[in-house]
């Protein structure tokens, strides 16, 4: 618990990313701008999600110290402008938020979370100044983007009634591209080939969404998992004295399924 006389944590930090943008503060610091903290911010967030992945509780708060001071450090820069201050920030997240939870500080009730949703969105919309879709940010990664999007669109009512219905409409796009690639490729036409195989992306996107799977975190499981098997199969190789210029298919094959039975047995 803290003393009467200390200030508390956040205005330490507020304090401290004033210090470090002042005119005898750090160098690197003061040559910031908006435009040149935008990578730290995404960097910092994935940082976050791979500590939560990891289910590493010392990690995750460290982390979250880290995204905290680059949000901290952006309302600093903002205030430096005349735009705003952080706690102006907290003033309006926490207006908003109170806003967009009438089931909680309201009357209105809800049965369920699929509700809550709902209703999220037409508030949502209400304060939007662009279309139904509008507010997805243009910056996020595709699959997320494809779920936000497709969110936000089944919130209205535009969507499939059961998975098995947007696996139909995958099997669809996966043909459509396996007709283009052939012509495609004879009439060196990339475009049709990259938009037909983003239908195939955007599809299954939409299979996670309906499956209640975020395909982000799934893909990026996918990686991992190929990422152990392919290094099980350099340490075989490595160990029978095989180099990988000398694989035939067949070799590569042998491997990656002796491999592939090693990590999963480890699962």
């Amino acid at each position: 618990m803290l003393r009467v006389s200390e200030p508390h944590p956040f205005d330490r930090l507020r304090l401290l990313c004033a210090r470090l943008r002042a005119p005898d503060g750090c160098p690197w610091d003061r040559e910031q701008s908006l435009a040149s903290l935008r990578t730290y911010i995404v960097e910092e967030a994935y940082e976050v999600v791979d500590a939560i992945t990891a289910e590493d509780a010392r990690a995750l708060a460290e982390e979250l110290g880290d995204l905290l001071f680059q949000i901290v450090f952006v309302a600093q820069l903002a205030e430096e402008q005349g735009w705003f201050d952080v706690l102006q920030v907290c003033q309006l997240v926490h207006a908003k938020m109170v806003a967009r939870h009438p089931h909680v500080f309201g009357d209105l009730k809800v049965e369920n979370a699929a509700q809550v949703v709902q209703n999220w969105e037409r508030l949502k919309r209400r304060e939007a100044k662009g279309g139904a879709l509008s507010g997805v940010p243009e910056s996020l990664p595709a699959l997320l983007k494809t779920l936000r999007i497709t969110e936000k669109a089944a919130a209205l009512g535009f969507d499939w009634e059961r998975p098995q219905d947007v696996l139909a409409k995958v099997r669809e796009e996966v043909s459509e591209l396996e007709r283009v690639v052939g012509r495609a490729q004879r009439e060196h036409d990339a475009a049709l080939i990259r938009e037909e195989l983003g239908d195939v992306l955007f599809s299954i996107a939409n299979v996670a969404r309906h499956l209640g799977v975020d395909p982000e975190a799934a893909l990026q499981a996918a990686n991992q998992k190929f990422l152990q098997r392919f290094s099980t199969m350099e340490r075989l190789a490595a160990a029978r004295g095989i180099a990988w210029d000398t694989c035939s298919p067949e070799d590569w094959e042998a491997l990656w399924q002796e491999a592939k039975t090693l990590v999963d047995r480890k699962v």
